[in-house]
C-alpha cells in the first residue's frame, strides 16, 4: 500500500427522510453512532492518522514554504536555511517569536495527530469483537500507540512542556493546562511498551509503511537515548537495541543508492512516511524537490559539514595527505559525495545542469533530492513520491554503539562503529584511531553519527542530548556564509515557544519560562 489515505472521506447515503428536523443524523460530521461499524471504518480512522505525517509541517516538507522535520538539519550546524522565512533560519538568528508560523503549523499538526489518534484508541477499544477480532484489533490498538507516541516525543524534544491529552475532547474540555516534560515522558514509555508488545515483526506486502514491532523498538530506543536511559533490564537503550538488532535487519549495500525511491522498500528501511504524487492522492511531498538552478536551494549543506567528512584514509581533510581543496570531493568518506555536491557534478539530468558551487555556501544537498523529471515527466520541483526515512537500521546500530560508549564499552562500541564505516569502505577504528578511551570512543560515535545521519532531521535532537547545541551555534557563526547570523540566546535557542494564537484562546495555558 504506497498511498496511507490522506482524506478520510466518508459518503452518506440516504435512504429516507424524518419529518422531524431535529432527529435527522448530521449530514457533514462523522457522528460515533454512523462510523466503528466495521474492520474497515478501523483501518480508515488509522489511515486518517498516518495521513498527518504526511503534512508539509511535519515529514512533507517544502521546497519554497514552511519547513518540516526533513530539513531540521537547519536547526544547529549541518544546513543554513537560505530562505531563511521557512523557520529554521529565523530560530538561528534569533528573530523568531510565538507568533510565527511555521513553529505554530507543526504545533498545530502533531496536536491534529494527537486528536485522531485517541479517537482510534478510544473506539478500537470499545468495538466488538464480531466486528474486528482480537487480534486485529491488537494490532490497530499497536499502531495507534507508536503514532501517539511519536507525535508526544516531538512535541517534548522541540516543546518540552506542553498538554498531555490522552483521550478524545469535547468543546467544554478544549482548554488545558501543560504538562511536564517528565510526564509526558511517562507517557510515550507507555505507549512504546504496549505498542511493542502489540505490533508484528512484519506485515503483508499490501500493507508496508505501518509501523511493526522494530519500528517500536526503535523509536523507544531513540526516546530512551535522548533521555539517557542505558542500562534498564527492559527499556533501556541496550535491551532494546538488542532485541531490534535481533530482527535480522540487513545495511543497504549501497549507501548512496539508498535514498532513492527505487530503494525506499530496502530492508533497511525500519519505519518510513510514504508518499505517493499523482491525481486523487494528495499525497505528493516536496521535501526532496529541487530548482532547476541549484540543488535544493532553500536548504544548503554549511561549509563545516561538507569538511566534516574524513578522507578515505579515516583521517580529517587537516590531516589527511590524500585531501585535495581543488576538488573537496575527491578521495572522500563515500557518503560525502552521495550526500552533498562540491561542485562539477551533474544535479539536474533533464536539462542537463552541472553544480557551479553557486549560492552562500557553495553546497548542495544530494541526499533525497531529485535528479531531474520522474517517470511521468513530472518537474523536480513539483510533488514527488519519495518516502521519507523516520528510523533505519544504521540509526539504532548508532543508537546501540552511543549507549555502549556511555557506559564504557569501549570494544563493544567499536565493534559497530566498523560495521557502519565497512559498508561504505572506510577503515576501522583500529586502523586509524587505534586504542581509545571512554571520551574519545564518545567522540567518534557522534562523529559517526553526523555523517551518517546527515540530512535526515535528526540534528538537533542529537545536539540537544549532548547539551552541545551553542558549540553548534558557534560553528555556524565561523562558517563563511552569508548574509547569515546565527545568534545564540541559551534557552531561546533550544526549545520553541508555545503558539501566542494557543496562549490567546487558552487561559490555561503558560508560555515556556524561557520565552516568558
Amino acid at each position: 500500500m504506497k498511498k496511507i489515505i490522506s482524506i478520510l472521506t466518508i459518503v452518506l447515503i440516504f435512504t429516507s427522510c424524518s419529518n422531524d428536523f431535529l432527529e435527522q443524523s448530521s449530514r457533514t460530521q462523522i457522528a460515533e453512532n454512523n462510523f466503528w461499524k466495521s474492520e474497515s471504518d478501523a483501518f480508515l480512522a488509522l489511515n486518517g492518522v498516518y495521513s498527518v505525517l504526511q503534512s508539509r509541517s511535519i515529514y512533507g516538507g517544502n521546497l519554497n514554504g514552511w519547513q518540516g522535520f526533513p530539513c531540521f538539519d537547519g536547526l544547529g550546524d549541518n544546513s543554513f536555511n537560505n530562505f531563511k522565512w521557512e523557520g529554521l533560519g529565523i530560530f538561528m538568528e534569533g528573530t523568531i517569536d510565538p507568533a510565527n508560523g511555521p513553529t505554530e503549523a507543526i504545533w498545530n499538526d502533531l496536536y491534529r495527530g494527537i486528536a485522531r489518534v485517541n479517537a482510534v484508541i478510544k473506539n478500537v477499544e470499545l468495538i466488538s469483537e464480531d466486528l474486528v477480532d482480537a487480534e486485529t484489533k491488537q494490532e490497530l490498538l499497536g499502531q495507534a500507540y507508536f503514532l501517539r507516541a511519536l507525535f508526544y516525543f516531538n512535541l517534548a524534544v522541540y516543546w518540552e512542556d506542553a498538554p498531555l491529552i490522552t483521550e478524545p475532547q469535547i468543546l467544554e474540555e478544549a482548554f488545558v493546562a501543560k504538562n511536564t516534560y517528565a510526564e509526558i515522558t511517562e507517557q510515550i514509555k507507555e505507549d512504546l511498551k504496549l505498542a511493542v508488545d502489540f505490533l508484528p515483526v512484519s506485515h503483508p506486502d499490501n500493507l508496508y509503511g505501518y509501523a511493526t514491532k522494530g519500528a517500536a523498538l526503535g523509536l523507544f530506543a531513540r526516546v530512551q537515548l535522548y533521555n539517557k536511559q542505558y542500562n534498564d533490564p527492559q527499556y533501556g537503550v541496550l535491551a532494546l537495541t538488542e532485541q531490534a538488532l535481533g530482527l535480522g535487519y540487513p545495511l543497504h549495500p549501497n549507501y548512496g543508492e539508498l535514498f532513492t525511491p527505487a530503494n525506499e522498500t530496502s530492508p533497511e528501511v525500519v519505519f518510513s512516511v510514504r508518499f505517493l504524487r499523482g491525481l486523487g492522492t494528495s499525497s505528493g511531498e516536496t521535501f526532496s524537490g529541487t530548482f532547476v538552478g541549484f540543488p535544493k536551494g532553500d536548504v544548503r549543506p554549511m561549509p563545516n559539514m561538507g569538511d566534516a567528512y574524513y578522507c578515505i584514509d579515516g583521517l580529517p581533510i587537516t590531516e589527511s595527505p590524500l585531501y585535495n581543496p581543488s576538488n573537496k570531493g575527491a578521495n572522500r568518506d563515500p557518503r560525502a559525495t552521495a550526500s552533498i555536491y562540491y561542485g562539477g557534478e551533474v544535479y539536474l539530468t533533464e536539462p542537463l545542469r552541472t553544480f557551479q558551487s553557486n549560492g552562500p555556501t557553495k553546497l548542495g544537498q544530494k541526499k533525497y533530492i531529485r535528479t531531474g523529471p520522474d517517470a511521468e515527466g513530472n518537474a523536480p520541483f513539483s510533488d514527488g513520491s519519495q518516502d521519507f526515512y523516520v528510523i533505519r537500521y544504521a540509526d539504532i546500530v548508532l543508537m546501540r554503539a552511543e549507549a555502549l560508549a556511555e557506559t564504557g564499552n569501549i570494544s563493544g562500541a567499536t565493534a559497530l562503529i566498523n560495521q557502519i564505516r565497512d559498508r561504505v569502505g572506510m577503515p576501522s577504528v583500529e586502523d586509524v584511531e587505534g586504542a581509545v578511551n571512554q571520551q574519545e570512543m564518545i567522540e567518534i560515535v557522534r562523529h559517526e553519527r553526523r555523517v551518517e545521519l546527515a540530512f535526515e532531521g535528526l540534528r538537533f535532537m542529537d545536539l540537544k542530548r549532548w547539551g552541545t547545541i551553542e558549540d553548534a551555534f558557534n560553528r555556524a557563526i565561523s562558517d563563511p556564509v552569508g548574509p547569515y547570523n546565527p545568534v545564540y540566546r541559551q534557552g531561546k535557542s533550544e526549545v520553541f515557544p508555545i503558539p501566542q494564537s494557543e496562549l490567546d484562546v487558552n487561559p490555561n495555558l503558560v508560555q515556556h519560562p524561557d520565552w516568558q
